[in-house]
C-alpha cells in the first residue's frame, strides 16, 4: 500500500526545481513582450479546445470499454458515422485556421522591424517622438552598448528611461548569437555583417537580466548583462555621469575589448568614436581595411559602368579616407590582373 504512495511522492520531487525558475516571460514588463505572452497564452487555450477533450474521451473509451464491463455495447460490424467526422475533422481544421489568422495578424503587428506605434495598451504613440537609438555588439563573451546620440557606450549594462521607445541596432563582432531581454521583448539574432534591429520600450522602472540565447562558445553561459528601467531625469544623470569618466572608445580600445573574455565587469565610456557601428558593422575596425558596404558598391558600380579597375581603387579610396582619414594608410586597394582580367583587391 505504502510503496505505490511513496513511489508517487517521488515523482513529484522534480517539481521542486521549478521553485528557481522566474516567470518573467509571462509576467513582462514591456509593452512588447506582453503582447506577446498574451499570444502564448491565446494559442495554448486554443489548442487545449482540442487537446483537452482527446485525453478525456481516450481516458473516458478506455473505462467505458474495459474487458471487465460487460454492459458496455458490442457493435463489432460498427464502421463510419458522419458525425464523428465532422466533430474529429472540423473542430482541429477551425482551430487550425484560427491559429494562422492569430499568426498572421501578430506575425506582422510585432515585427521587430515596424516602427512602434503605442508606448502601451491605453497609450498611443505621440506623432513627433523620437525614439533612443541603441547600437548592439555581441562580443566574446559580452555585450557593447553603444548610445550614438548621447555619444557614450557600456560594456554589460544597458539601461533605458520608462516609456520611451527604443530602437536596437544589432550586430555581432564574431559567430552568430542572441540578444534577449524577457522583460521587454523577443528575441533577436546578432550576426558579424549584417544588422538586425528590435523595437521595444520598457513600461515600469526596475533591474531584469539580458543574455544571449544562442549557444557561442566556452563563455556563452556568463554572457550576460544587467538592462534598467529608469526614468527620464535617472537616465540623463546616469548619461552625465558616463560623460564624466572621460574614458574614449575608439578602434584601438575597441579591438583590445573585442579579445574573448569570460565575466567580464561593467564598463562605462564618456565617448565614442565615430562611425564605429559602421565600422563593426561592415567589418572594418582595422584602419586599412576596406568596409563591406564600400566594396560591394565597388563591384555595383564595376558591373554598371567600364571603369577600369584603377578607376575604382581611386574612388574606393577617397571612400575610405571618409571613414578612416589616415595617409599612411593608403592606397588601401590596389588594381591586378587575374587571368587577363581586371580586378580590384586589397
Amino acid at each position: 500500500m505504502f510503496k505505490p504512495l511513496k513511489r508517487s511522492l517521488l515523482l513529484l520531487v522534480p517539481l521542486f526545481l521549478l521553485a528557481g525558475c522566474n516567470t518573467i516571460v509571462m509576467n513582462p514588463k514591456g509593452d512588447i513582450a506582453s503582447q506577446q505572452a498574451d499570444l502564448i497564452v491565446l494559442s495554448t487555450v486554443l489548442m487545449l479546445i482540442i487537446i483537452v477533450p482527446v485525453i478525456f474521451l481516450t481516458c473516458f473509451f478506455a473505462w467505458k470499454y474495459r474487458k471487465a464491463n460487460s454492459q458496455a455495447e458490442y457493435d463489432p460490424e460498427w464502421d463510419h458515422s458522419t458525425k464523428l467526422e465532422l466533430v474529429i475533422w472540423g473542430a482541429p481544421l477551425l482551430i487550425i485556421i484560427i491559429l494562422g489568422l492569430v499568426t498572421w495578424v501578430s506575425t506582422h503587428k510585432l515585427d521587430p522591424y515596424r516602427p512602434l506605434d503605442r508606448i502601451d495598451a491605453s497609450t498611443p504613440l505621440p506623432a513627433d517622438h523620437k525614439p533612443l537609438v541603441v547600437q548592439v555588439t555581441s562580443l566574446d563573451w559580452k555585450w557593447l552598448f553603444i548610445y550614438p546620440e548621447q555619444g557614450i557606450a557600456t560594456v554589460n549594462e544597458l539601461v533605458t528611461p520608462v516609456n520611451v521607445p527604443v530602437r536596437f541596432k544589432i550586430t555581432s563582432s564574431t559567430v552568430m548569437n542572441s540578444f534577449y531581454i524577457p522583460a521587454l521583448a523577443g528575441q533577436i539574432y546578432s550576426m558579424p555583417g549584417m544588422e538586425t534591429t528590435l523595437n521595444a520600450v520598457i513600461n515600469e522602472q526596475g533591474e531584469w537580466e539580458g543574455f544571449s540565447a544562442n549557444y557561442s562558445g566556452a563563455g556563452f553561459s556568463h554572457m550576460r548583462f544587467k538592462y534598467r528601467g529608469v526614468s527620464q531625469d535617472e537616465f540623463d544623470n546616469w548619461v552625465a555621469r558616463n560623460k564624466s569618466y572621460g574614458k574614449e572608445l575608439d578602434r584601438a580600445a575597441y579591438l583590445e575589448l573585442e579579445k574573448p573574455t569570460t565575466k567580464h565587469p561593467v564598463e562605462y565610456y564618456g565617448k565614442v568614436e565615430q562611425n564605429l557601428f559602421h565600422a563593426i558593422v561592415n567589418r572594418c575596425v582595422v584602419e586599412g581595411t576596406v568596409c563591406m558596404d564600400t566594396q560591394m558598391m565597388a563591384d555595383s558600380m564595376r558591373n554598371r559602368t567600364n571603369l577600369s579597375a584603377d578607376e575604382l581603387a581611386i574612388l574606393i579610396n577617397e571612400a575610405m579616407c571618409t571613414i578612416a582619414p589616415n595617409a599612411d594608410a593608403l592606397p588601401l586597394i590596389t588594381s591586378s590582373k587575374k587571368n587577363g582580367y581586371d580586378s580590384v583587391s586589397n
